[in-house]
């Protein structure tokens, strides 16, 4: 199984893949795509770097394992394909979008319109078995995005960090405070919005604000 990823991210991440624990992590996805159904599909597993190249993020959003039902995951965290039903989480982020730029809601779930203005949508977890949630965690995949956070961290600046519940929000030890921006709030699964941590948090205005102040172009959310 091909590893097609965008060229300058092989750039940085060659020594990566010559890790032993990439090794073994590529062994177990190889041997999981070949026996079960796994998503997203084999040419979409590095969609994230594809869609967004490292010269060009601007903003990192961290979600944690790719959908696993049918058709849904497209290599982009929260993102669908088009004409996939919107999963509770998406709903949530479009309703804040919403009301927080007063924009209307999209028909399409898919975000590679995000990704390809400089949103890298990181997935801890860039693998899942169908129908079986986290499945494909503490295989390798972590070890992987956490470098691809601190790799950011250590050779960009201004970036901003959109980190979603507590699991992502763990994320910000690797990040330095000091020349990236942070934002945190609750995850926007219903749950946690339903408990009042997610709608109201602005992030999206926010976002836009604070790549004015850096001169670079706002998002079209």
């Amino acid at each position: 199984m091909e590893k097609n990823i965008n060229s300058d991210w092989v750039d940085l991440l060659e020594t990566e893949f010559e890790k032993p624990y990439f090794k073994t992590l590529w062994n177990f996805v190889e041997d999981e795509y070949a026996l079960h159904t796994c998503y997203p599909p084999k040419s979409e597993i590095f969609n994230a770097f594809n869609t967004c190249a490292f010269k060009d993020v601007k903003v990192v959003i961290l979600g944690q394992d790719p959908y696993h039902g049918p058709g849904q995951a497209n290599g982009l965290c929260f993102s669908v394909a088009d004409g996939i039903p919107h999963p509770p989480s998406l709903k949530n982020i479009f309703k804040e979008i919403e009301t927080d730029l007063g924009t209307p809601y999209p028909a399409s779930g898919n975000l590679d319109r995000w990704a390809t203005q400089g949103i890298l949508l990181l997935n801890a977890t860039l693998t899942v078995r169908e129908h079986e949630a986290g499945s494909h965690q503490n295989k390798g995949w972590e070890i992987f995005t956490d470098q691809i956070i601190s790799l950011i961290s250590s050779k960009k600046q201004n970036v901003i960090f959109l980190l979603w519940g507590g699991y992502a929000k763990k994320k910000i030890k690797l990040i330095d405070t000091t020349k990236h921006n942070a934002l945190t709030s609750g995850h926007p699964s219903p749950l946690s919005a339903n408990r009042g941590y997610w709608f109201g948090n602005n992030h999206f205005s926010k976002t836009n604000s604070l790549l004015l102040h850096n001169t670079q172009a706002e998002i079209q959310w």
